[in-house]
């Protein structure tokens, strides 16, 4: 008694129970379908979107070094510039022949004549 009988049943053959067995094995097939379509297309989505972000972050951090980078030049440039305003300003005093004079009794000890040069150090030398 706890094993069910089988129970043999014949089915209908009619038109009716035909096109009702063809419209379950197509409306599986199309749900068959549907699932592999929605599965193609989440891991196409998926892979996009990891493009997208990746690029997105790889491009992220070259914006950051070149940032870096332009900020170093600015300061290089502007360290340029001033060096470049002291150069032209010395090229200004060495067209003038008093400056010039100047600067060779300073550093080379000339002096015109009838002049004693004495060689006074400086108090941040002695120190």
């Amino acid at each position: 008694m706890g094993a069910e009988q089988k129970k043999s049943v014949s089915k209908i053959q009619t038109t009716y129970v035909k096109q009702q067995e063809y419209a379950e094995i197509a409306s599986a097939r199309k749900k068959k379908l549907l699932a592999r379509r929605l599965t193609m297309f989440l891991v196409l989505a998926s892979i996009l979107s990891y493009l997208m972000i990746s690029s997105s972050i790889s491009q992220t951090a070259k914006l950051k070094t070149k940032m870096a980078q332009k900020k170093e030049l600015d300061h290089q440039l502007t360290e340029l510039n001033t060096q470049q305003d002291i150069l032209n300003e010395n090229i200004i005093k060495l067209n003038d022949d008093d400056y010039i004079a100047k600067l060779a009794r300073k550093e080379y000890f000339f002096s015109e004549k009838n002049e004693i040069i004495f060689n006074i150090p400086d108090e941040k030398e002695g120190k």
